[in-house]
Protein backbone atom coordinates (compact mmCIF):
# COMPACT_ATOMS: atom_id res chain seq x y z
CA UNK A 1 0.00 0.00 0.00
CA UNK A 2 1.21 3.75 -0.99
CA UNK A 3 0.20 6.80 1.10
CA UNK A 4 1.14 10.00 -0.72
CA UNK A 5 1.17 12.44 2.96
CA UNK A 6 0.48 11.78 6.83
CA UNK A 7 1.49 13.29 9.39
CA UNK A 8 3.75 11.67 12.84
CA UNK A 9 0.67 11.99 16.13
CA UNK A 10 3.68 12.17 19.15
CA UNK A 11 4.50 14.26 21.98
CA UNK A 12 7.93 14.43 20.20
CA UNK A 13 7.06 15.92 16.90
CA UNK A 14 5.64 19.30 16.50
CA UNK A 15 4.29 21.22 13.17
CA UNK A 16 4.04 24.65 12.56
CA UNK A 17 3.72 26.38 9.56
CA UNK A 18 7.79 27.08 9.35
CA UNK A 19 9.30 23.89 10.92
CA UNK A 20 9.16 20.56 11.92
CA UNK A 21 10.70 19.93 15.22
CA UNK A 22 11.57 16.64 16.73
CA UNK A 23 13.05 14.94 19.66
CA UNK A 24 14.98 11.76 19.06
CA UNK A 25 17.22 9.13 21.23
CA UNK A 26 19.49 8.16 19.43
CA UNK A 27 21.26 4.54 20.73
CA UNK A 28 24.40 3.50 20.23
CA UNK A 29 26.95 1.46 21.93
CA UNK A 30 30.52 2.15 23.73
CA UNK A 31 33.22 0.45 23.57
CA UNK A 32 36.11 -0.18 25.80
CA UNK A 33 38.95 -2.44 27.91
CA UNK A 34 38.85 -3.17 31.26
CA UNK A 35 42.17 -4.04 33.22
CA UNK A 36 42.40 -7.30 32.27
CA UNK A 37 41.59 -6.27 28.47
CA UNK A 38 37.94 -7.89 28.38
CA UNK A 39 36.47 -5.74 25.32
CA UNK A 40 33.14 -4.11 27.16
CA UNK A 41 29.95 -2.93 25.14
CA UNK A 42 28.29 -0.29 27.03
CA UNK A 43 24.57 1.05 25.12
CA UNK A 44 24.45 4.68 25.31
CA UNK A 45 21.19 7.13 24.87
CA UNK A 46 21.77 10.15 23.50
CA UNK A 47 18.75 13.06 22.90
CA UNK A 48 19.08 15.36 19.48
CA UNK A 49 16.42 17.86 18.26
CA UNK A 50 15.87 18.26 15.02
CA UNK A 51 14.24 21.39 13.45
CA UNK A 52 13.59 21.44 9.55
CA UNK A 53 12.32 23.94 7.64
CA UNK A 54 9.52 23.27 5.64
CA UNK A 55 9.80 26.54 3.36
CA UNK A 56 11.30 24.81 -0.07
CA UNK A 57 12.96 28.02 -1.97
CA UNK A 58 12.64 28.59 -5.55
CA UNK A 59 16.06 26.50 -6.13
CA UNK A 60 18.62 27.69 -9.18
CA UNK A 61 20.56 24.52 -10.15
CA UNK A 62 23.92 25.52 -12.43
CA UNK A 63 26.02 22.80 -14.11
CA UNK A 64 29.76 22.82 -14.97
CA UNK A 65 29.27 20.93 -18.42
CA UNK A 66 26.01 21.43 -19.17
CA UNK A 67 26.57 20.83 -22.70
CA UNK A 68 27.84 17.35 -22.32
CA UNK A 69 25.54 13.87 -22.32
CA UNK A 70 24.82 14.12 -18.47
CA UNK A 71 24.14 18.19 -18.38
CA UNK A 72 21.86 17.90 -22.04
CA UNK A 73 20.16 14.30 -20.40
CA UNK A 74 19.06 16.71 -16.79
CA UNK A 75 17.94 19.39 -19.51
CA UNK A 76 15.86 16.85 -21.37
CA UNK A 77 14.31 15.21 -18.42
CA UNK A 78 12.91 18.13 -16.56
CA UNK A 79 11.72 19.96 -19.62
CA UNK A 80 9.92 16.55 -20.59
CA UNK A 81 8.18 16.35 -17.09
CA UNK A 82 7.49 19.87 -17.07
CA UNK A 83 5.70 19.69 -20.18
CA UNK A 84 4.41 16.49 -20.17
CA UNK A 85 5.99 15.60 -23.29
CA UNK A 86 5.56 11.91 -24.62
CA UNK A 87 7.12 10.08 -28.20
CA UNK A 88 6.37 7.25 -29.87
CA UNK A 89 9.41 4.61 -30.64
CA UNK A 90 9.31 0.63 -32.18
CA UNK A 91 8.16 0.23 -28.78
CA UNK A 92 5.22 2.12 -28.27
CA UNK A 93 4.13 5.58 -26.72
CA UNK A 94 6.65 6.39 -23.93
CA UNK A 95 6.32 8.99 -21.56
CA UNK A 96 8.42 10.83 -19.34
CA UNK A 97 8.93 10.34 -15.65
CA UNK A 98 12.26 10.21 -13.12
CA UNK A 99 12.85 6.60 -12.56
CA UNK A 100 16.01 5.86 -10.99
CA UNK A 101 15.92 8.96 -8.81
CA UNK A 102 15.83 7.99 -5.18
CA UNK A 103 13.90 11.15 -4.26
CA UNK A 104 11.15 10.63 -6.66
CA UNK A 105 10.63 7.03 -7.64
CA UNK A 106 11.55 5.11 -4.72
CA UNK A 107 9.56 4.05 -1.37
CA UNK A 108 10.37 3.61 2.26
CA UNK A 109 8.42 1.56 4.19
CA UNK A 110 6.34 3.71 7.45
CA UNK A 111 4.54 0.60 8.68
CA UNK A 112 1.63 -1.62 7.67
CA UNK A 113 -2.07 -1.53 8.49
CA UNK A 114 -3.93 -4.48 9.14
CA UNK A 115 -1.27 -6.76 8.17
CA UNK A 116 -0.31 -5.00 4.78
CA UNK A 117 2.71 -3.43 4.58
CA UNK A 118 2.24 0.46 3.99
CA UNK A 119 4.91 2.47 1.90
CA UNK A 120 5.61 6.23 1.33
CA UNK A 121 7.22 7.80 -1.18
CA UNK A 122 10.64 8.94 -0.38
CA UNK A 123 10.19 12.60 -1.37
CA UNK A 124 6.94 12.56 1.20
CA UNK A 125 9.06 12.20 3.86
CA UNK A 126 10.39 15.72 4.00
CA UNK A 127 9.34 19.10 2.13
CA UNK A 128 11.84 18.68 -1.04
CA UNK A 129 12.14 20.34 -4.05
CA UNK A 130 10.64 19.52 -7.63
CA UNK A 131 13.23 18.85 -9.78
CA UNK A 132 10.42 20.31 -12.85
CA UNK A 133 10.43 23.31 -11.05
CA UNK A 134 14.44 23.63 -11.22
CA UNK A 135 15.84 26.78 -12.70
CA UNK A 136 18.73 25.22 -14.84
CA UNK A 137 22.03 27.46 -16.33
CA UNK A 138 25.44 26.76 -16.40
CA UNK A 139 28.99 26.53 -18.18
CA UNK A 140 30.88 24.62 -20.83
CA UNK A 141 33.73 25.05 -22.87
CA UNK A 142 31.47 24.42 -26.22
CA UNK A 143 29.75 26.87 -27.09
CA UNK A 144 26.68 24.80 -28.59
CA UNK A 145 23.43 25.44 -28.09
CA UNK A 146 21.64 22.96 -25.54
CA UNK A 147 19.72 21.94 -28.72
CA UNK A 148 22.42 20.68 -30.77
CA UNK A 149 24.55 19.55 -27.89
CA UNK A 150 21.56 17.19 -27.38
CA UNK A 151 22.30 15.93 -30.91
CA UNK A 152 25.41 16.09 -30.68
CA UNK A 153 25.49 13.40 -27.35
CA UNK A 154 23.00 11.24 -28.74
CA UNK A 155 21.10 9.86 -25.82
CA UNK A 156 17.42 10.51 -26.65
CA UNK A 157 15.12 8.90 -28.96
CA UNK A 158 15.17 11.31 -32.13
CA UNK A 159 10.90 12.14 -31.87
CA UNK A 160 12.12 12.96 -27.86
CA UNK A 161 14.85 15.35 -29.20
CA UNK A 162 12.29 17.22 -32.08
CA UNK A 163 10.38 18.40 -29.47
CA UNK A 164 12.45 19.35 -27.14
CA UNK A 165 14.46 21.49 -29.89
CA UNK A 166 12.41 24.75 -29.33
CA UNK A 167 13.01 24.74 -25.65
CA UNK A 168 16.22 24.38 -25.82
CA UNK A 169 17.62 25.95 -28.97
CA UNK A 170 18.11 29.34 -27.58
CA UNK A 171 19.89 28.13 -24.10
CA UNK A 172 23.82 28.93 -24.52
CA UNK A 173 26.03 27.37 -21.46
CA UNK A 174 28.15 30.22 -20.14
CA UNK A 175 32.07 30.37 -20.83
CA UNK A 176 34.35 27.91 -18.50
CA UNK A 177 37.32 27.18 -17.19
CA UNK A 178 39.66 24.90 -19.75
CA UNK A 179 43.10 24.05 -18.82
CA UNK A 180 44.72 21.56 -21.25
CA UNK A 181 46.78 20.27 -18.83
CA UNK A 182 43.83 18.68 -16.38
CA UNK A 183 42.41 16.86 -19.04
CA UNK A 184 42.41 14.90 -22.29
CA UNK A 185 44.30 16.63 -25.02
CA UNK A 186 41.68 15.18 -27.52
CA UNK A 187 38.86 17.89 -25.85
CA UNK A 188 41.04 20.36 -27.53
CA UNK A 189 38.49 21.14 -30.01
CA UNK A 190 35.39 20.95 -28.25
CA UNK A 191 37.12 24.28 -26.30
CA UNK A 192 35.59 27.51 -28.25
CA UNK A 193 33.65 29.18 -25.43
CA UNK A 194 36.29 29.66 -22.48
CA UNK A 195 37.29 32.34 -19.71
CA UNK A 196 40.38 33.94 -20.06
CA UNK A 197 42.93 35.12 -17.83
CA UNK A 198 44.76 33.98 -14.92
CA UNK A 199 43.00 31.47 -12.84
CA UNK A 200 42.85 34.63 -9.83
CA UNK A 201 40.46 36.21 -12.85
CA UNK A 202 38.60 32.93 -13.83
CA UNK A 203 37.19 33.09 -10.36
CA UNK A 204 36.05 36.05 -10.15
CA UNK A 205 34.27 35.86 -13.22
CA UNK A 206 32.98 32.50 -12.18
CA UNK A 207 31.71 34.47 -9.00
CA UNK A 208 30.19 37.11 -11.36
CA UNK A 209 28.60 34.48 -13.02
CA UNK A 210 26.57 32.87 -10.01
CA UNK A 211 25.87 36.29 -8.48
CA UNK A 212 24.26 37.44 -12.19
CA UNK A 213 22.56 34.16 -12.54
CA UNK A 214 20.75 34.25 -9.17
CA UNK A 215 19.76 38.04 -10.01
CA UNK A 216 18.23 37.34 -13.15
CA UNK A 217 16.18 34.06 -12.32
CA UNK A 218 14.83 35.92 -9.07
CA UNK A 219 16.22 32.26 -7.55
CA UNK A 220 16.64 32.04 -3.54
CA UNK A 221 19.21 29.65 -3.65
CA UNK A 222 21.69 27.94 -5.65
CA UNK A 223 23.54 24.67 -5.81
CA UNK A 224 26.44 23.96 -8.56
CA UNK A 225 27.24 20.80 -9.38
CA UNK A 226 30.15 19.42 -11.89
CA UNK A 227 29.61 17.53 -13.95
CA UNK A 228 32.12 18.07 -16.69
CA UNK A 229 34.81 15.73 -17.61
CA UNK A 230 36.99 13.84 -15.44
CA UNK A 231 40.35 15.78 -14.37
CA UNK A 232 43.97 14.18 -13.56
CA UNK A 233 44.68 14.44 -9.49
CA UNK A 234 46.04 17.71 -8.65
CA UNK A 235 49.08 17.40 -6.60
CA UNK A 236 48.67 18.31 -2.79
CA UNK A 237 51.66 19.91 -1.47
CA UNK A 238 52.53 22.00 1.52
CA UNK A 239 52.40 25.71 0.69
CA UNK A 240 49.70 24.96 -2.23
CA UNK A 241 46.91 23.94 -1.17
CA UNK A 242 47.00 22.21 1.67
CA UNK A 243 45.05 25.29 3.79
CA UNK A 244 42.54 27.71 3.01
CA UNK A 245 45.16 30.56 3.40
CA UNK A 246 47.38 28.78 1.01
CA UNK A 247 44.54 27.48 -1.26
CA UNK A 248 43.85 31.20 -1.75
CA UNK A 249 47.24 32.43 -2.58
CA UNK A 250 47.99 30.06 -4.62
CA UNK A 251 44.89 30.89 -7.29
CA UNK A 252 46.04 34.52 -6.40
CA UNK A 253 49.55 33.61 -7.97
CA UNK A 254 48.19 31.68 -11.10
CA UNK A 255 49.63 28.21 -9.64
CA UNK A 256 49.07 25.50 -12.51
CA UNK A 257 48.35 23.06 -10.33
CA UNK A 258 44.98 24.46 -9.16
CA UNK A 259 42.13 22.33 -11.05
CA UNK A 260 39.33 23.89 -12.94
CA UNK A 261 37.18 22.24 -10.78
CA UNK A 262 38.39 23.16 -7.48
CA UNK A 263 38.55 27.19 -8.79
CA UNK A 264 35.01 26.58 -9.67
CA UNK A 265 34.24 25.56 -5.68
CA UNK A 266 36.47 28.18 -4.86
CA UNK A 267 33.89 30.54 -6.13
CA UNK A 268 30.76 28.95 -5.31
CA UNK A 269 32.31 28.15 -1.61
CA UNK A 270 33.44 32.30 -1.31
CA UNK A 271 29.70 32.45 -3.15
CA UNK A 272 27.90 30.64 -0.11
CA UNK A 273 26.51 28.71 -2.67
CA UNK A 274 26.74 24.30 -2.04
CA UNK A 275 29.19 22.74 -4.69
CA UNK A 276 29.04 19.47 -5.40
CA UNK A 277 31.43 17.01 -7.48
CA UNK A 278 30.31 13.80 -9.66
CA UNK A 279 33.62 13.19 -11.07
CA UNK A 280 36.57 11.21 -9.50
CA UNK A 281 39.30 14.17 -9.39
CA UNK A 282 40.69 14.91 -5.90
CA UNK A 283 38.41 18.67 -6.64
CA UNK A 284 38.72 19.34 -2.56
CA UNK A 285 42.29 19.38 -1.78
CA UNK A 286 42.85 19.97 2.04
CA UNK A 287 42.65 23.75 1.80
CA UNK A 288 39.31 24.01 -0.23
CA UNK A 289 37.48 21.24 2.69
CA UNK A 290 38.59 23.98 5.31
CA UNK A 291 37.51 27.02 3.25
CA UNK A 292 34.24 25.10 3.08
CA UNK A 293 34.23 24.87 6.78
CA UNK A 294 35.52 28.47 7.49
CA UNK A 295 32.30 29.52 5.27
CA UNK A 296 29.73 26.49 6.41
CA UNK A 297 29.09 26.05 3.08
CA UNK A 298 28.34 22.73 2.06
CA UNK A 299 30.68 20.80 -0.72
CA UNK A 300 29.90 16.97 -1.13
CA UNK A 301 31.69 14.16 -3.86
CA UNK A 302 32.79 12.47 -5.19
CA UNK A 303 32.12 10.57 -8.76
CA UNK A 304 28.61 9.61 -9.23
CA UNK A 305 27.64 5.87 -8.73
CA UNK A 306 25.64 4.93 -11.17
CA UNK A 307 26.02 1.52 -12.88
CA UNK A 308 29.27 -1.37 -12.07
CA UNK A 309 30.82 0.18 -9.37
CA UNK A 310 26.87 0.62 -7.52
CA UNK A 311 26.36 -3.31 -8.31
CA UNK A 312 29.63 -4.12 -6.60
CA UNK A 313 29.05 -2.01 -3.73
CA UNK A 314 26.19 -4.11 -3.24
CA UNK A 315 27.64 -7.95 -3.98
CA UNK A 316 31.01 -7.40 -2.38
CA UNK A 317 28.74 -6.21 0.78
CA UNK A 318 26.41 -9.45 0.04
CA UNK A 319 29.43 -12.06 -0.38
CA UNK A 320 31.15 -10.90 2.76
CA UNK A 321 28.29 -10.37 4.94
CA UNK A 322 27.82 -14.11 4.38
CA UNK A 323 30.49 -15.35 5.35
CA UNK A 324 32.31 -15.65 1.81
CA UNK A 325 36.21 -14.41 0.93
CA UNK A 326 36.16 -12.56 -2.27
CA UNK A 327 40.03 -12.76 -3.44
CA UNK A 328 39.77 -11.56 -7.37
CA UNK A 329 37.18 -8.55 -8.18
CA UNK A 330 38.14 -7.70 -12.31
CA UNK A 331 36.03 -5.16 -13.86
CA UNK A 332 36.41 -3.94 -17.27
CA UNK A 333 33.73 -1.89 -19.31
CA UNK A 334 34.36 0.14 -23.27
CA UNK A 335 31.91 3.72 -24.04
CA UNK A 336 31.98 5.95 -26.42
CA UNK A 337 30.73 8.57 -24.99
CA UNK A 338 32.36 11.72 -24.49
CA UNK A 339 33.08 10.67 -21.35
CA UNK A 340 34.91 7.89 -22.44
CA UNK A 341 37.21 9.81 -25.33
CA UNK A 342 38.55 11.80 -22.06
CA UNK A 343 39.04 8.88 -19.79
CA UNK A 344 41.24 7.74 -22.52
CA UNK A 345 44.56 9.72 -21.07
CA UNK A 346 45.92 7.68 -18.84
CA UNK A 347 45.81 10.79 -15.90
CA UNK A 348 42.54 10.70 -16.28
CA UNK A 349 41.90 7.24 -16.32
CA UNK A 350 43.95 7.05 -13.06
CA UNK A 351 41.34 9.30 -11.05
CA UNK A 352 38.62 6.90 -11.95
CA UNK A 353 40.31 4.22 -11.05
CA UNK A 354 41.32 5.25 -7.79
CA UNK A 355 37.35 5.95 -6.92
CA UNK A 356 36.11 2.61 -8.40
CA UNK A 357 38.98 0.31 -6.21
CA UNK A 358 38.25 1.94 -2.97
CA UNK A 359 34.90 0.80 -2.77
CA UNK A 360 35.23 -2.67 -1.53
CA UNK A 361 37.66 -1.25 1.41
CA UNK A 362 35.32 -0.93 4.66
CA UNK A 363 33.34 -4.36 3.77
CA UNK A 364 36.80 -6.51 3.84
CA UNK A 365 37.94 -4.44 7.06
CA UNK A 366 34.37 -5.57 8.54
CA UNK A 367 35.61 -8.79 8.74
CA UNK A 368 39.17 -10.11 10.04
CA UNK A 369 37.57 -13.76 10.03
CA UNK A 370 37.99 -13.97 6.76
CA UNK A 371 40.71 -11.29 5.86
CA UNK A 372 44.53 -11.15 7.34
CA UNK A 373 45.55 -7.58 7.91
CA UNK A 374 47.14 -5.92 5.31
CA UNK A 375 45.21 -8.29 3.46
CA UNK A 376 42.73 -7.30 0.20
CA UNK A 377 41.45 -9.05 -2.90
CA UNK A 378 42.70 -8.52 -5.77
CA UNK A 379 41.29 -5.71 -7.76
CA UNK A 380 41.61 -4.88 -11.05
CA UNK A 381 39.77 -1.78 -13.26
CA UNK A 382 39.90 -1.21 -17.01
CA UNK A 383 38.03 1.63 -18.86
CA UNK A 384 38.75 1.50 -23.07
CA UNK A 385 37.08 4.08 -25.52
CA UNK A 386 34.96 2.32 -28.27
CA UNK A 387 33.33 5.21 -29.96
CA UNK A 388 30.26 2.99 -31.89
CA UNK A 389 28.87 2.12 -28.41
CA UNK A 390 28.33 5.77 -27.51
CA UNK A 391 26.33 6.11 -24.47
CA UNK A 392 25.59 2.82 -24.20
CA UNK A 393 28.20 1.67 -21.45
CA UNK A 394 29.36 -2.25 -21.31
CA UNK A 395 30.48 -3.57 -17.67
CA UNK A 396 31.90 -6.91 -17.42
CA UNK A 397 32.79 -7.92 -13.67
CA UNK A 398 33.85 -11.69 -12.44
CA UNK A 399 33.81 -11.82 -8.99
CA UNK A 400 35.77 -14.68 -7.13
CA UNK A 401 35.24 -16.01 -3.92
CA UNK A 402 37.17 -18.99 -1.85
CA UNK A 403 34.17 -20.78 -0.48
CA UNK A 404 33.60 -23.77 2.29
CA UNK A 405 36.79 -26.39 2.39
CA UNK A 406 39.13 -24.69 -0.37
CA UNK A 407 36.69 -24.35 -2.79
CA UNK A 408 35.80 -21.25 -5.29
CA UNK A 409 32.87 -19.66 -6.33
CA UNK A 410 32.99 -17.16 -9.52
CA UNK A 411 30.11 -14.70 -10.28
CA UNK A 412 30.35 -13.27 -13.93
CA UNK A 413 28.09 -9.94 -14.81
CA UNK A 414 27.45 -8.18 -17.99
CA UNK A 415 25.86 -4.60 -17.39
CA UNK A 416 24.75 -2.67 -20.79
CA UNK A 417 23.83 0.50 -19.85
CA UNK A 418 22.83 4.00 -20.87
CA UNK A 419 25.14 5.88 -19.38
CA UNK A 420 24.30 9.36 -18.62
CA UNK A 421 20.48 8.33 -18.40
CA UNK A 422 21.51 6.31 -14.97
CA UNK A 423 23.41 9.52 -13.99
CA UNK A 424 20.90 12.22 -15.02
CA UNK A 425 18.68 11.19 -12.20
CA UNK A 426 21.62 10.44 -9.31
CA UNK A 427 22.20 14.91 -10.31
CA UNK A 428 18.95 15.54 -9.40
CA UNK A 429 18.89 13.46 -6.31
CA UNK A 430 22.25 14.94 -4.84
CA UNK A 431 20.91 18.56 -5.84
CA UNK A 432 17.60 18.17 -4.04
CA UNK A 433 18.86 16.28 -1.02
CA UNK A 434 22.19 18.74 -0.71
CA UNK A 435 19.46 21.33 -0.63
CA UNK A 436 17.51 19.41 2.22
CA UNK A 437 20.49 18.94 4.13
CA UNK A 438 20.86 22.91 4.30
CA UNK A 439 17.26 23.17 5.99
CA UNK A 440 18.25 20.24 8.94
CA UNK A 441 19.37 21.89 11.86
CA UNK A 442 19.77 19.76 14.98
CA UNK A 443 21.37 20.29 18.61
CA UNK A 444 21.96 17.38 20.78
CA UNK A 445 21.35 17.35 24.59
CA UNK A 446 23.47 20.01 26.54
CA UNK A 447 23.66 22.34 23.18
CA UNK A 448 21.91 25.23 23.68
CA UNK A 449 21.65 26.27 19.86
CA UNK A 450 20.56 24.86 16.60
CA UNK A 451 23.02 24.29 14.01
CA UNK A 452 23.44 22.58 10.95
CA UNK A 453 25.22 19.49 10.02
CA UNK A 454 29.12 19.43 9.02
CA UNK A 455 29.54 21.35 5.52
CA UNK A 456 31.01 17.48 4.37
CA UNK A 457 27.91 16.13 3.54
CA UNK A 458 27.93 12.84 4.27
CA UNK A 459 24.10 12.05 3.65
CA UNK A 460 25.15 12.08 0.02
CA UNK A 461 27.16 8.63 0.11
CA UNK A 462 24.65 6.66 -1.54
CA UNK A 463 25.23 8.13 -4.74
CA UNK A 464 29.07 8.79 -4.65
CA UNK A 465 31.24 6.36 -5.51
CA UNK A 466 34.24 7.94 -2.96
CA UNK A 467 32.19 9.42 -0.55
CA UNK A 468 33.90 12.64 1.07
CA UNK A 469 33.52 12.74 4.71
CA UNK A 470 35.13 14.93 7.65
CA UNK A 471 38.57 13.80 9.01
CA UNK A 472 38.51 11.17 11.38
CA UNK A 473 35.11 9.81 9.90
CA UNK A 474 34.70 5.96 8.69
CA UNK A 475 34.15 5.69 5.28
CA UNK A 476 31.12 3.77 4.53
CA UNK A 477 30.70 1.92 0.76
CA UNK A 478 28.11 -0.41 1.04
CA UNK A 479 24.95 0.77 -0.43
CA UNK A 480 22.67 -0.76 2.56
CA UNK A 481 24.48 0.95 5.01
CA UNK A 482 24.49 4.28 2.75
CA UNK A 483 20.50 4.09 1.96
CA UNK A 484 19.43 3.39 5.58
CA UNK A 485 21.68 6.15 7.02
CA UNK A 486 20.18 8.61 4.97
CA UNK A 487 16.39 6.92 5.01
CA UNK A 488 17.16 7.24 9.41
CA UNK A 489 18.43 10.54 9.28
CA UNK A 490 15.63 11.39 7.80
CA UNK A 491 12.72 9.24 9.59
CA UNK A 492 14.28 10.81 12.95
CA UNK A 493 13.08 14.57 11.58
CA UNK A 494 10.07 13.50 11.46
CA UNK A 495 10.52 11.52 14.72
CA UNK A 496 10.01 8.26 13.53
CA UNK A 497 12.06 5.58 14.43
CA UNK A 498 14.92 3.79 12.24
CA UNK A 499 13.75 0.76 9.96
CA UNK A 500 15.08 -2.33 11.91
CA UNK A 501 12.84 -4.76 10.14
CA UNK A 502 12.64 -6.50 13.56
CA UNK A 503 8.95 -6.52 13.00
CA UNK A 504 8.29 -8.02 16.53
CA UNK A 505 4.82 -7.17 16.17
CA UNK A 506 4.07 -10.74 14.36
CA UNK A 507 6.68 -12.38 16.43
CA UNK A 508 4.78 -13.16 19.30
Amino acid sequence: MLIDNFLVQSPNVAYSEQHITSTYQYDSTRLSRDGKGQWIVTPTSTEYQFRVDRRVPRLGVMLVGLGGNNGTSVMAGILANKHGITWMTKDGLRKPNYWGSLTQSATLRVGNYEGEEVFTPFKGLLPMADPSQFVLGGWDISSMNMAEAMERAKVLDFELQKQLVPYMKDIVPLPGIYDPDFIAANQEERADNVIKGSRQQQVEVVRQQIRQFKEDNAVDKVIILWTANTERYAQVAEGLNDTAETLLASIAANEPEISPSTLYATAAILEGVAFINGSPQNTFVPGLIELAVQHNVLIGGDDFKSGQTKMKSVLVDFLVGAGLKPTSIVSYNHLGNNDGMNLSAPQTFRSKEISKSNVVDDMVASNSILYEPGEHPDHCIVIKYIPYVGDSKRAMDEYTSEIFLGGTNTIVMHNTCEDSLLAAPIILDLIILAELISRIELKKDGEAAFHGFHPVAVLLSYLTKAPLVPQGTPVVNALAKQRAMLENILRACVGLPPENHMMMEFKC
